[in-house]
């Protein structure tokens, strides 16, 4: 029996199958986390900043094995950083009142030109007590969509999300700051064995639950001296704790390729 031919000309498929793949282009484009806070202005403000950020990676090089960290006006204020940090190389991106929302617009232009041998996160005013605060979930959720971004860059380098400090400013919105806390820490422990939460909380209060008015500064939302002496001392520590044993994975990995290259390159030669 013959076959009967089918009148569709082939070009006409093709024709169809890219306005399929474009108009699901737009679908995907138009259901993007991000869409929203691309176009708003209070996002596009924060333009000039990343600009200084660009303009000092285009002047100033850094060590490919430094330690990134990025976020609010914690990490922009702390002068006293790289001694904090010492042994480690640092590269400082932060900007005072940074949200989740346009840090996860930029993170492309503030994390992908570097190579790091760490990446570390603090952004704390998405929930601060205003009328357009975040709920906990769409915290978390901003914090889940900024970690995809960087994976798609870094797929192995271990990222640390410091957990927001409570402050005495923002005492009233404690409980649902502590949330937005507890999810990305779920978020941490269930995505990659390379992510991870650093807590802080316990430190930052007194034994009766209160926040210690003698780390802050006057505005009683940011850390004086003593404040980043403790904050540093609890990061630096984790920074050890898995660096060291990262390192020492890589280097365990390397000697054993160099034994099975030796062992290889003697039955060639033997």
């Amino acid at each position: 029996m013959e076959m009967k031919k089918f009148p569709v000309e082939l070009s006409f498929i093709l024709r169809l199958l890219r306005l399929v793949a474009f108009v699901s282009l737009l679908f995907v484009i138009s259901c993007s986390p991000l869409r929203v806070y691309r176009e708003d202005p209070d996002v596009r403000a924060w333009e000039p900043e990343i600009q200084k950020f660009e303009q000092l990676d285009a002047a100033k090089y850094y060590p490919e094995d430094a330690v990134m960290f990025a976020g609010s006006s914690s990490i922009r204020l702390w002068s006293t950083i790289n001694r904090d940090m010492l042994s480690y190389n640092v590269i400082q991106r932060g900007y005072g009142g940074a949200k989740l929302g346009d840090f996860a617009v930029y993170a492309k232009r503030i994390i992908y030109p570097h190579k790091c041998s760490a990446i570390v996160l603090f952004i704390a005013n998405d929930i601060s007590g205003s009328d357009d605060d975040k709920s906990p979930s769409e915290v978390a959720n901003l914090f889940r969509t900024t970690l995809n971004i960087i994976r798609r860059k870094h797929p192995d380098t271990p990222v640390f999300w410091i957990s927001i400090t409570p402050t005495p400013a923002r005492w009233k919105v404690w409980p649902e700051i502590k949330e937005a806390n507890e999810l990305i820490r779920k978020i941490c422990k269930n995505n990659r064995s390379n992510t991870y939460y650093i807590d802080t909380e316990p430190y930052f209060l007194t034994k009766s639950g209160l926040p210690r008015n003698e780390l802050f500064q006057d505005d009683r939302l940011h850390l004086n001296a003593d404040g980043y002496a403790l904050w540093s001392e609890l990061i630096k520590n984790e920074l050890n704790k898995v660096l060291k044993n990262y390192t020492l994975h890589n280097e365990n990995l390397s000697s054993i390729f160099y034994v099975i290259y030796c062992i290889g390159f003697l039955k060639c030669t033997g």
